[in-house]
């Protein structure tokens, strides 16, 4: 199984971006998706942009993912 997510792209150079994952800041690659501009949402797979998302999609997804983390916690 795969697993891709939304990063919010801060900075551009090149084919590569730095995207805000959860407060981290990290370098992508944008060679799939040489369309994003800063301030896009991106799904991030293994280190590539493979898709844009729109904000709405974006953030309700990084909330689940939030909360599957808050519930895997409690569990522990």
């Amino acid at each position: 199984m795969c697993l891709a997510i939304p990063a919010l792209i801060k900075l551009i150079e090149d084919k590569e971006a730095e995207a805000e994952i959860g407060g981290l800041t990290r370098r992508i690659s944008l060679w799939l998706t040489p369309e994003a501009k800063v301030g896009d949402y991106v799904l991030l797979h293994t280190g590539y942009a493979i898709n844009i998302l729109d904000q709405e999609e974006a953030e309700e997804t990084l909330k689940l993912l939030e909360e599957i983390a808050r519930l895997t916690e409690e569990e522990s």
